[in-house]
């Protein structure tokens, strides 16, 4: 597979792994819901590489389908790069606008790609798939950029999105009538790979079903004709057939029937032959709709009529925010972001955006479930100032509706949760006692690191509930459930605390029996044997920071 070099790329091939841990900080105020959750829909404001890092303790391999629409790498949009890596000359390239005379643009946009896109596959289900909104300037470079993280065997398409209704008679060469959504699974089901993800069919329209009627009155319901002769020609299918009305005809030139002469009266007597009203027409074979595929194959080619363009973006944008002016050029559609949830998740599922701009995959998820009753889950990720002015309010406004406009009078109802990045969670400022995380925060983060799961607030709340792994204390808790171990940890955001607290026996005693799986338990230090803890079942893992030794 040919590999596409870049300027910076053996700086950033792995700098996600380098991104620190950041906290993601609730805010009420902001938020839509009577209590604020991770396990909501989200809006997090901040810089996405950042908070896709934040997201992986609570949301790796749980994203069903991500939807992004990042720079399309003009030379018109003003995005700079920002990304601290470590390397002088990317040091350089630190906040400066990312124009069409830069030499080095298309360096700087696939630097900023690869790490983004690498953990965006981390948080992707093994069943789900990305789809990227771009256009001509980078998605040469972005098939070979997606080829080597996801690999050239799990591209699907690149499907063909008419973005506009009518021609721009000004343009120089041609005028510019579409984008492209690149498609991408994270595992394609093919050969011996058995499971991955599997697009569903789109829902048939009513004008398809209009097609069907019933001529004839038969009891089987509404039908409509179709070509009783094939193009494959087969000397037995190419026999002569009286008409009721006296008429002999033959099969087209080159062409045969589709079945035997057997077969042919096999169908007359079971009334699925069809002469015309006038029973002078040739054969056709009665296709009824109740035999129908109940869903449509998607194609490639995604016409303006059935999934909006940007203009109709545009307007949608003015309904909701009449009294301001909007930063977006091209906004795309909620309707073609619904188009790509329907074919790619189902009523449970978890969709992801994490360059979420006026909020489009919101208002498309909350319409969705509107529709069907679905429990669609969205994610956001916006970094810009406008995250709560404009992305989430745009979102309270799809939720409650609004009235002096013509289409979203009435809200599709929900909730979500708002949070921005807060301090990375970082042992040298934990060891000074500066910044210390929540207790969930450290938790999803410890359970993360240490087991390499997803951390399941599920699993949590079910052990709980049982009362098997209820502690006493409430800085020693349960913390999820990995192949290998339970996982415990005794933890306060409180400096004199940690330095003054260790597994002792009452506590390692208090977690009872064990049920066949090791306890892994953090903790500033132990005040017990490792001969005991072993006759308990319990492994003791020092909190990643020497915090005991300290000196008050």
């Amino acid at each position: 597979m040919p590999i596409l070099n870049f300027k910076g790329k053996s700086f950033v091939h792995n700098h996600h792994l380098a991104v620190k841990y950041h906290q993601l900080v609730p805010k009420k105020d902001k938020s839509l819901t009577d209590k604020v959750s991770l396990y909501d829909n989200l809006i997090v404001q901040g810089d996405n590489l950042k908070a896709l890092k934040a997201l992986l303790p609570t949301y790796a391999g749980k994203i069903k389908c991500i939807y992004i629409d990042p720079p399309y790498n003009t030379g018109n949009e003003g995005w700079a790069y920002n990304d601290k890596v470590n390397s002088p000359m990317m040091r350089e390239w630190l906040g400066n606008v990312v124009d069409k005379d830069d030499l080095t643009r298309h360096d700087k946009w696939l630097c900023m790609m690869m790490p983004r896109l690498k953990l965006l596959r981390e948080l992707l289900a093994e069943d789900g798939a990305i789809f990227i909104s771009i256009d001509d300037n980078e998605q040469h470079n972005l098939r070979c950029l997606m080829d080597e993280i996801f690999g050239s065997n799990n591209f699907i398409t690149n499907i063909i999105w008419q973005k506009k209704y009518s021609p721009q008679n000004d343009a120089k060469y041609f005028s510019d009538m579409h984008d492209f959504v690149l498609c991408y699974a994270k595992n394609k089901i093919e050969g011996e790979v058995k499971f991955g993800w599997q697009r569903n069919l789109l829902e048939r329209t009513e004008e398809m079903n209009k097609r069907y009627s019933n001529p004839d009155n038969d009891h089987r319901g509404v039908w409509k004709s179709s070509d009783f002769s094939v193009k494959t020609y087969s000397k037995e299918y190419d026999y002569p057939i009286e008409l009721p009305s006296g008429r002999i005809v033959n099969p087209p030139q080159g062409r045969s029937w589709s079945t035997s002469e057997q077969n042919f009266k096999e169908l007359i007597k079971d009334n699925r032959i069809w002469f015309g009203t006038k029973d002078d027409s040739v054969p056709s074979v009665k296709k009824f709709l109740t035999e129908v595929k109940q869903g449509i194959v998607p194609v490639t080619i995604w016409n303006y009529s059935e999934v909006g363009h940007n203009q109709q973006a545009k307007q949608d944008l003015k309904e909701f925010f009449s009294e301001i002016a909007l930063p977006f050029d091209t906004p795309k559609p909620y309707t073609l972001i619904k188009r790509i949830i329907q074919l790619s998740s189902h009523s449970n599922d978890i969709i992801l955006d994490s360059f979420a701009g006026s909020g489009t995959t919101a208002h498309a998820v909350l319409n969705l479930n509107k529709e069907d009753n679905g429990n669609r889950k969205f994610i956001l990720v916006e970094m810009e100032d406008y995250a709560n002015d404009i992305t989430a309010e745009r979102v309270r406004r799809v939720i409650k509706g609004v009235p002096t406009s013509k289409n979203f009078k009435e809200g599709t109802g929900g909730t979500f949760s708002y949070f921005e990045l807060g301090e990375p969670i970082e042992m040298e400022s934990i060891l000074r006692g500066e910044n210390l995380p929540s207790f969930e925060e450290f938790a999803k983060y410890l359970f993360y690191t240490a087991t390499g799961e997803e951390f399941d607030n599920s699993v949590v709340s079910n052990k709980l509930k049982s009362g098997k792994l209820i502690s006493n204390d409430e800085n020693f808790k349960f913390i999820g459930e990995s192949r290998d171990y339970e996982v415990f940890l005794i933890y306060k955001p409180d400096i004199d605390y940690l330095k003054s607290t260790a597994l002792t026996l009452d506590r390692a005693k208090s977690l009872g029996k064990h049920n066949g799986k090791k306890r892994l338990v953090f903790a500033p230090a132990k005040f017990v044997d490792n001969h005991t803890l072993t006759d308990l079942r319990i492994e003791f893992s020092q909190l990643p920071f020497e915090i005991y030794k300290l000196k008050s």
